[in-house]
């Protein structure tokens, strides 16, 4: 499969699960942007049938290699980043993963359960990425047992393999040339943004400013009926040159740590 093949096939998903994101790139659509796409997300667990690796691989086989790692020691992650070798204006793709043996042994039960019910097709071929929650339909009481223990782990029980976020390219924007224009412009059409650690996540001198929406919910058949609970969200990045001139094409921990709370519950 193609790049772009991918990314139409993962952003058709995307503005699906995540209906304000489409809203947001509209907004700055009629305003004459033309919005980039600087990165993609994906979570999974620790385990050999669904790892990080697993899901690299259409990208991999699409032209990408392996850029950055990254650990979370707070959120007991670990994530890699990949970029296309030959498409120097390709979206990144960033993948994380928990590390499930620092939990409970009862998080680790769901997490077994989870990763055994995914088909063999999916864990040897390329569509994982494109397949969401492939282990049928998730318990409430699961889903907030596991939030007690960790967010990351309640969120990707309940949707699998999804995009999290696509990252509009504050770079690519002519009058939304900043990050806090692009707040603002944000908050103004109704939008909430993520205030952990602050809207802004990064600094200038770190050569990587993000922000992002915090998650919409979306309506979830779970076992026990339909409960509201966060989904996907939309996330801004500007990126800095460094001393020869380049811009910066990595990530920074402890900003994306702040943004992975962006699919965090919340009151609404």
């Amino acid at each position: 499969m193609q790049t772009q093949e991918i990314f139409d096939r993962l952003w058709a998903d995307y503005i699906t699960q995540n209906p304000e994101a489409k809203k947001v790139y509209d907004s700055f659509s009629e305003e004459g942007e033309i919005v980039e796409n600087d990165h993609i997300a994906f979570r999974t667990f620790f385990d050999t049938r669904i790892n990080v690796d697993v899901l690299a691989r259409p990208f991999l086989e699409a032209g990408y290699v392996q850029k950055g790692y990254y650990i979370f020691e707070d959120k007991h992650l670990t994530a890699k980043h990949y970029e296309h070798k030959t498409l120097p204006n390709a979206p990144r793709v960033f993948i994380s993963q928990l590390m499930t043996d620092h939990f409970s042994k009862e998080l680790q039960s769901v997490v077994k359960q989870c990763a055994a019910r995914v088909p063999d097709e999916l864990v040897f071929g390329n569509d994982l990425v494109f397949s969401g929650n492939v282990w049928g339909p998730p318990s409430y009481e699961t889903y907030e047992m596991l939030r007690k223990e960790s967010e990351y782990a309640a969120w990707l029980y309940v949707y699998g393999f999804v995009t999290n976020h696509f990252t509009v390219s504050i770079n690519s924007l002519r009058k939304f040339n900043t990050i806090q224009k692009v707040n603002q412009f944000v908050k103004d059409k109704g939008f909430l943004l993520n205030s952990s650690g602050g809207e802004i996540k990064g600094t200038p001198d770190e050569l990587l400013e993000q922000s992002s929406t915090r998650a919409g919910f979306l309506p979830v058949d779970f076992v026990e009926g339909t409960f509201e609970v966060p989904s996907c969200y939309y996330e801004f990045a500007i990126r800095y040159p460094d001393t020869d001139g380049k811009l910066y094409s990595g990530f920074i921990a402890k900003s994306a740590d702040k943004i992975f709370e962006s699919t965090d519950f919340y009151k609404k």
